[in-house]
């Protein structure tokens, strides 16, 4: 593993300076290390490593949410209102049916498995996103409308919608039909995620409070440990209680961070802030490098150009939900335009679910991961290009 490790970080920042130097994204060059130094292709990282993938990932995705929660203004929110609960699932919902109507056309799947390949599709990669919009913030581009926290809202919440459709879906391919619980949980997961992780950034600024006016100042050092093991915890919390009721850890996360900020000075939350950007310096590489390697591309030749145009048409769906929630709002065209590019990296939860239906015996898994492969190799790179290129050009930085 240490072998494995060293691999991964020495190789993955070498790949992201080369692809940097070159006018592309950082994560382009860890997306390629991690495809060509996993088991499909050289098979370099220890199986051990690669157990532990998914949990690795989810750890670097807990260091940008918490970031991205310190950075957060939740009077921010408020200010935005309807359309950040729109964006949280309209666009998913579109590119769904986007891919129900043209997926079994071009590719001859049923609608169900349509609407399975549409659900693995439908969210937007909070690892590529994220990290995009906590930057635009802190340089102040487009914070006079609330755009940054605008798409960091929506796409956090997007996932957890989409997650929940998914199961439902598959839930029906098996054979056992669909429950209104499938469905319930979606708001039941977005408001308990919410609420537990306000209370928790509550007690936790009210004991570094405590501390700190009884003489026992807390560093910072000491509180981003503190806040990382409650985070940990909090997502602990979403498995202990999935067979009663649907939690979302990652918007418990989130909020927890989000009430530290609000509850702390200006000054506290901004080195908090800051020392978790740089541990996203490391979780980064650990987030995209094991996105990679989790790509099969022996599976995307199986797929064609069929499905290229098929993620291509639901994308266009996708960017039609993204425009309607906008509607009303005091954004221009070059502002409205880049929310759209926003909602079009896929990654993480692609790599998460795209091979559950294939474990599970479908017909259609060989086919819907295909898609996710395609996807992840399409649209993150893209998308991050896109957002990187066009930010100075179409959103006005605030003085």
């Amino acid at each position: 593993m240490i072998t494995s490790l060293a691999l991964i970080f020495l190789v993955g920042l070498s790949m992201a300076f080369i692809c940097q130097k070159i006018k592309i994204p950082r994560i382009i060059g860890m997306l390629i290390t991690g495809i060509v130094l996993g088991p499909f292709v050289l098979d370099f990282l220890d199986p051990s490593i690669l157990a532990i993938s998914s949990e690795l990932r989810r750890m670097a995705l807990i260091i940008i949410l918490i970031k991205a929660g310190l950075s957060l203004d939740i009077s921010d929110l408020k200010q935005i209102g309807l359309p950040a609960v729109l964006m949280s699932f309209l666009p998913a919902v579109f590119e769904i049916i986007g891919f129900v109507i043209f997926g079994p056309v071009i590719l001859g799947m049923t609608r169900l498995e349509a609407a399975i390949t549409g659900a693995v599709l439908g969210a937007v990669s909070p690892a590529v996103v994220v990290p995009r919009m906590v930057e635009l913030m802190e340089k102040k581009y487009g914070t006079d409308k609330k755009i940054p926290q605008l798409v960091l809202a929506g796409a956090s919440l997007d996932d957890v919608f989409v997650i929940v459709l998914f199961q439902a879906f598959v839930s029906m391919a098996q054979g056992n039909g669909i429950s209104v619980r499938s469905f319930i949980d979606v708001p039941v997961s977005i408001v308990l995620g919410i609420a537990i992780g306000a209370l928790s950034g509550i007690f936790l600024a009210f004991i570094f409070d405590l501390f700190y006016r009884h003489g026992h100042k807390i560093r910072n050092s000491l509180k981003v440990i503190i806040i990382l093991g409650s985070s940990f915890l909090l997502m602990a919390v979403e498995g202990w209680v999935e067979p009663w009721v649907a939690v979302s850890g990652l918007l418990a996360v989130m909020s927890m961070a989000c009430f530290i900020q609000k509850k702390s000075s200006k000054e506290v939350a901004s080195r908090l802030s800051q020392k978790y950007g740089k541990l996203w310096l490391c979780a980064e590489v650990i987030l995209f490098v094991m996105v990679g390697a989790a790509v099969d591309i022996r599976y995307t030749l199986d797929a064609g150009l069929g499905a290229v145009l098929a993620i291509f048409i639901a994308l266009g769906f996708r960017s039609v939900g993204v425009v309607l929630c906008l509607l009303g709002t005091n954004l221009n065209a070059k502002e409205r335009l880049f929310c759209v590019i926003s909602y079009l990296p896929k990654a993480t939860v692609q790599a998460a679910i795209g091979s559950v239906p294939l474990s599970l015996g479908l017909p259609c898994g060989k086919l819907v991961l295909s898609v996710a492969v395609i996807s992840i190799l399409i649209t993150a790179p893209l998308g991050a290009f896109l957002m990187d290129g066009t930010y100075k050009k179409f959103l006005l930085k605030q003085e």
